[in-house]
């Protein structure tokens, strides 16, 4: 990584996709901070790495947490990386037996996804923009859409609508980010084995799998934390959203 980050915000660092790239980052020598509500989460999540990682627990949407996840970093290192794995999986059909969607789980799932990432990009952009550039760039901020934004399904109303604003704020941020030498990218994994799917029954994981074009198979954690590795180390990379699915284009269900 020509970047050589000294620490990385992980949202969502407690599991899935964030502990991943955590220890990804971790074993390159970054110093991961891993930001989740879920106390119990984090220490097993600190337990697992090994030590040299830092939870915080708090709520991406909440300022104040957010403040002291980067202030609890700043005595460990220079910000030059966050990466936003933080969110809510959602199903409901927009009418079903029970009446219309509700509307606090659509504002539950849109402010866990798209205004928790915002928040987020907003704070550590800030702190990174104090920051002396290193081989030409100050920091990079790497964001998780679905491939949902493109291809929502059924009863995926709330969950695409906020998977596809994280994917249409991607060049907008790194537009405004780009003088402050800031570069943002976007990835929007397929089916990955994560805690989110683990629930689903054997048939339907399955049936899901043989979906995908090639590889026929869910993608593990560490393919997506490789491809967040990728994103730091190549300076060229910013303001896209980049599928990471193997080829599959969802169904309508």
């Amino acid at each position: 990584m020509p970047l050589s980050p000294t620490l990385a915000l992980v949202t969502g660092g407690t599991s899935g996709l964030g502990l991943a790239t955590a220890g990804r980052l971790l074993s390159s020598g970054t110093v991961p901070i891993l930001f989740g509500r879920s106390k119990e989460r984090g220490l097993a999540a600190q337990e697992h790495l090994g030590g040299g990682a830092v939870f915080v627990q708090g709520d991406v949407a909440d300022e104040l947490d957010v403040t002291r996840a980067l202030d609890a970093g700043a005595q460990r290192g220079e910000l030059r990386v966050v990466v936003n794995c933080a969110g809510t999986a959602h199903a409901a059909r927009v009418v079903n037996r029970s009446g219309p969607h509700a509307l606090k789980d659509f504002v539950a799932v849109v402010t866990s996804n798209l205004i928790g990432t915002f928040n987020v990009v907003r704070l550590a952009a800030e702190r990174m923009a104090a920051l002396e550039p290193v081989t030409g760039e100050r920091g990079v901020i790497v964001n998780t859409a679905s491939i949902a934004a493109f291809d929502g399904q059924v009863g995926q109303a709330a969950y695409a609508a906020a998977k596809a604003g994280v994917a249409g704020m991607t060049l907008p941020l790194a537009r405004d980010l780009a003088g402050l030498l800031i570069r943002v990218v976007t990835v929007a994994p397929g089916l990955f084995d994560t805690p989110a799917a683990e629930g689903l029954p054997a048939e339907t994981r399955t049936a899901l799998e043989a979906q995908v074009p090639h590889p026929r198979r869910w993608g593990r954690p560490d393919e997506f934390a490789e491809l967040v590795g990728q994103i730091i180390g190549n300076r060229m990379l910013n303001g896209e959203t980049i599928r990471l699915d193997g080829g599959l284009r969802m169904p309508a269900r």
